[in-house]
């Protein structure tokens, strides 16, 4: 059952994300707090009816029902942050209007232990054929989008997929995967951006190319100026693939009136691809000093670092700011000017956030 605390983003009620400040309080979101994101009702699946078929470049097609898939595969876990392509989109309105988009904050991704089987054993007993370079994932969902029906669907690439943490999960945090999350089989893609780990899986297609499916070819790319004939058309960007180096401040809040004296800033950040960041510093007067956080915990492969960092504020005005640096000792940019695109998608800028220090 979700938390009826969570910010829900669009009329119904498909879209949600717990508030940033509780984000903060755990390695692992609860999944009743895990974020939401689709782009059609859930639907009602007969678990006894289900099956999942995998086909295309393969030389022995399969359809396999949930018993079939538990009994003959190796069950495995995998803890990873999903994160929505959206996350941050509404800072980004200070740049340029983004009509047409969920105005997603700091809280569109989070943090699960997903149990299942793993993909690369499923598409090997399917033995893939040559020139099998992408894997096809299509939901069972109905979106609708002008006169066409169709479930939602997205690819990766073949050697992505035969990699050791890409899972078709049924579990969630020790527990039967909700509805809203991909009920019975969903694909989970650590280190990609949530839109790859398709839910409520019923096909599995090896192609040549790239998935022509909508959500692949036409909406979630990045495209940096609009098209004048049609300008949320984003078809000619770049498709969304792995996770950017990234952070942000989860607590306080935008425009939080806190009192002077000892403050805790608490927030996450996430690697490129997934994969660890060396350092992440914060700053107390908008960026002109910075100092170390303490990152919390031990790194875990596919996951976020959570960090905090204290301070001693006076009364006035003060914008915090976060940054992030990956293994390599590169950052994220430090202008949303530089970020902004069509869909508002991938901003990884400098998170800023301006708080009030006062009484009262």
């Amino acid at each position: 059952m979700s938390d009826p605390r969570k910010i829900v983003r669009d009329p119904d009620g498909w879209n949600s994300g717990p508030p940033p400040a509780l984000l903060a309080e755990g390695f692992t979101t609860p999944t009743p707090l895990f974020f939401t994101r689709s782009h059609a009702p859930v639907p009602s699946v007969d678990p006894d009816a289900w099956r999942i078929r995998v086909q295309g470049l393969v030389e022995r097609p399969l359809e396999l029902n949930l018993l079939q898939l538990r009994r003959d595969f190796a069950r495995h876990e995998v803890s990873a942050t999903l994160a929505c392509a959206g996350l941050r989109r509404t800072e980004l309105l200070s740049v340029r209007p983004i009509p047409g988009e969920l105005l997603w904050g700091p809280e569109a991704l989070s943090t699960g232990t997903w149990a299942g089987i793993s993909l690369g054993e499923v598409l090997r007993a399917a033995r893939p054929q040559p020139g099998a370079a992408w894997v096809e994932f299509i939901g069972g969902d109905e979106v609708t989008r002008g006169e066409n029906r169709f479930g939602f669907g997205g690819s990766i690439p073949f050697s992505k997929a035969l990699s050791q943490e890409v899972l078709l999960a049924f579990e969630l945090n020790g527990a039967p995967l909700p509805p809203e999350h991909g009920y019975p089989l969903r694909a989970v893609v650590p280190g990609y951006f949530g839109a790859r780990s398709v839910k409520w899986l019923t096909e599995i297609v090896l192609r040549p190319e790239p998935s022509a499916n909508y959500f692949q070819t036409k909406a979630y790319r990045v495209l940096a100026e609009p098209n004048p004939a049609d300008p949320r058309d984003v078809s000619t960007g770049t498709a969304l693939g792995e996770l950017l180096l990234n952070s942000a401040i989860l607590s306080p809040g935008p425009e939080d009136r806190v009192a002077p004296g000892a403050l805790t800033a608490r927030g996450w950040a996430t690697g490129p691809g997934g994969t660890a960041v060396s350092r992440v510093e914060i700053s107390f007067d908008g960026g002109e000093n910075w100092r170390p956080t303490e990152l919390l915990g031990e790194q875990v492969p596919w996951c976020w670092r959570q960090w905090q960092a204290r301070a001693d504020l006076r009364a006035g005005t003060h914008t915090l700011v976060v940054r992030a640096f990956d293994q390599s000792g590169r950052g994220q940019p430090p202008g949303l000017e530089t970020v902004w695109n069509v869909k508002g998608y991938a901003n990884n800028a400098w998170h800023r956030v301006p708080i009030r220090v006062g009484e009262g």
